[in-house]
């Protein structure tokens, strides 16, 4: 937890003034007690009213200023503690924005949910206590014990027992529940992540009749987290009938020990009452440090798993500015790249070279699991090239400022995501300063005019998150309008019509084809149909490239090409496809 407080730095004037109050709050509290026995012996007993009127007035300063500074103290630990959540909430999204797709298989996104908002909550709170308690708590301790002491030494004795049986009972607890602390946390995140499947799978669920198996699925996991609630709630709840049984017993004490010297002294009677206020300031005080000695445990907990987040050194290492002058004519090159997964045994890509040019359209097909998608996340660097270079403009991927490479980039996943807001501000993301023209024109190019101006509000209707109220078709053409209405130099197509039907994805790429007159346009892609007429195809079998050519030259000289177009052409297609690479052939 030690090092989170790193993000306390900026609100050190804060925590001055915070510490200057609880000071100035301990001070005036404690010496209450001593004017109150000042009262007794030398105003009651003596019957002196001036002094009990003076005592008096003093006590009433006191006890306001006492109030001011804990009020003071309460409020710059409660904007200190909320400003220091906020900071480090900040960092850990920034952290996790800055992660490679290699990072993010590190944690589960329910983990780093909980992280993100219970674990941080959980230090804030531990940290506000920290900072009302933890100079408060010991300088009541301390400045009490000695001025008890002070008051009635013949009474000592009853502080000791008191503090020893306090902390015997602390000792007790923590040791209990602090090893459950982790298992805790860890549940909180299964419970997350599984809320979170069955939400996202919810229809798949349905079709597959998976209730009562999901059910009781999370019911286990609940159940095992509210019985390690109940266990750690039952320990806590011995604190207080404890604590209650030391505290009455120390008074009960302090009465009886000085009730038999009254006997002897009623002058005595003053300072007992003293000392019986300042034995309950250290019990309390104890009290306090006890509440903050079984937090801190938990809290710490939680400060790991945020180290965990924040220490993970990024795989993928940026330049600051690019290194070199890109050609101003777009080009995308791999030379003899090979690329393994973390912890994999065999790669998934081996000895990949090719080019791609500006004007033209590249396209990867192959088996699933042949390493398509793969070799397009190289592009925009997701992923590192285990070796071999990528090459973006003339200059590799690793020269490239990340800024500089992204916004070269207009890339469209192979699931369409969508971000609540409107159609416009998702077809405007990454270009947000274009004009409502340039954006129905993407809109246009990717055939989702038509379904946009049926709806009820056109370009400002409502885009749910994770787009829930569009179709799967429709979210892919709104991908696709992003990423031409951001104008990049390269376009990527990560299977990115694979929800069209065969006329709207015709129209299209008929569409497509003068917006992308100047750029290098990559697709991956299953059918035949969408590739036929691609500039350049590169056919991948087991993560090598076995074929690279036009439609109809690959339909002769690669058999794994061929296959593939077998598979997906009728009989009849297929045989008059293979005469026209015959008829070329013969050409040629």
């Amino acid at each position: 937890m030690l090092k989170l407080f790193r993000f306390l730095r900026p609100y050190w004037w804060q925590i001055l003034i915070l510490l200057a109050a609880t000071g100035l709050q301990v001070y005036t509290t404690l010496r209450l007690p001593a004017l109150m026995a000042d009262i007794i012996n030398d105003g009651i007993v003596k019957e002196d009213v001036g002094m009990i009127w003076l005592v008096g007035g003093k006590m009433i300063l006191f006890a306001v200023i006492s109030a001011l500074g804990s009020l003071i103290s309460s409020y710059y630990s409660s904007v200190v503690g909320a400003s220091f959540s906020k900071d480090l909430r900040t960092e850990i999204f920034k952290k996790i924005l800055s992660y490679s797709m290699t990072d993010m298989k590190t944690f589960s996104t329910a983990s780093l949910i909980t992280r993100t908002t219970q674990d941080v909550t959980q230090v804030r709170q531990t940290l506000t206590m920290i900072l009302q308690m933890m100079l408060r708590a010991p300088l009541f301790c301390i400045i009490s014990f000695i001025m008890a002491i002070q008051t009635a030494p013949d009474m000592s004795w009853i502080i000791g027992v008191g503090v020893v049986s306090i902390l015997g009972t602390i000792i007790l607890i923590m040791s209990l529940v602090i090893p459950k602390f982790r298992i805790f946390q860890k549940l909180v995140d299964k419970t997350t992540l599984l809320t979170r499947e069955n939400l996202t799978g919810l229809r798949v669920i349905r079709a597959f009749n998976n209730q009562k198996v999901e059910k009781k699925k999370f019911m286990r996991t609940n159940e095992d987290l509210t019985k390690l609630l109940i266990y750690i709630d039952r320990i806590m709840e011995l604190q207080n009938p404890f604590i209650n049984i030391i505290f009455n017993g120390t008074t009960l004490l302090c009465s009886w020990i000085g009730i038999s010297l009254l006997t002897k002294d009623f002058a005595y009677l003053g300072n007992m009452a003293a000392f019986a206020q300042y034995v309950g300031h250290v019990m309390m005080a104890f009290l306090m440090l006890s509440i903050l000695f079984v937090m801190i445990p938990r809290a710490n907990v939680s400060a790991e798993r945020i180290n965990e987040v924040l220490k993970p050194t990024n795989k993928i290492h940026w330049k600051k500015e690019t290194t070199g002058v890109p050609d101003k004519v777009p080009s995308v090159e791999f030379k003899n790249v090979d690329f393994m997964y973390p912890d994999a045994e065999e790669k998934v890509l081996s000895g990949v070279s090719f080019v791609a040019k500006a004007g033209e359209t590249t396209a990867f097909v192959g088996s699933t699991g042949s390493g398509k998608s793969t070799l397009i996340n190289l592009v925009p660097r997701f992923y590192e090239a285990t070796s071999g270079e990528v090459i973006v403009n003339g200059i590799s991927v690793k020269d490239y400022n990340q800024d500089d490479l992204m916004g070269r980039i207009g890339f469209v996943p192979q699931r369409g995501i969508l971000f609540s807001g409107t159609v416009k501000s998702n077809i405007k993301f990454g270009a947000p300063h274009a004009t409502d023209a340039e954006v129905k024109h993407a809109a246009e190019v990717a055939q989702a005019d038509g379904f946009i101006s049926r709806l009820p509000e056109k370009y400002n209707a409502h885009i749910s998150q994770g787009g829930t109220n569009v179709s799967g078709g429709q979210k892919q053409r709104l991908s696709i309008a992003r990423a031409i209405c951001k104008k990049p130099e390269i376009f990527v197509f990560d299977d990115s019509f694979s929800a069209l039907d065969m006329k709207t994805d015709a129209k299209l790429r008929a569409a497509l084809k003068p917006e992308t007159r100047g750029a290098v346009v990559l697709i991956v892609a299953q059918r035949v149909s969408t590739i036929k007429d691609a500039d350049q195809i590169v056919v991948l079998d087991g993560g090598k490239v076995v074929g690279i050519g036009k439609h109809l030259e690959l339909l002769k000289t690669c058999a794994v090409y061929e296959d593939i177009a077998k598979s997906q052409l009728s009989d009849d297609e297929f045989k008059n496809e293979m005469r026209l690479a015959k008829a070329k052939k013969v050409e040629a």
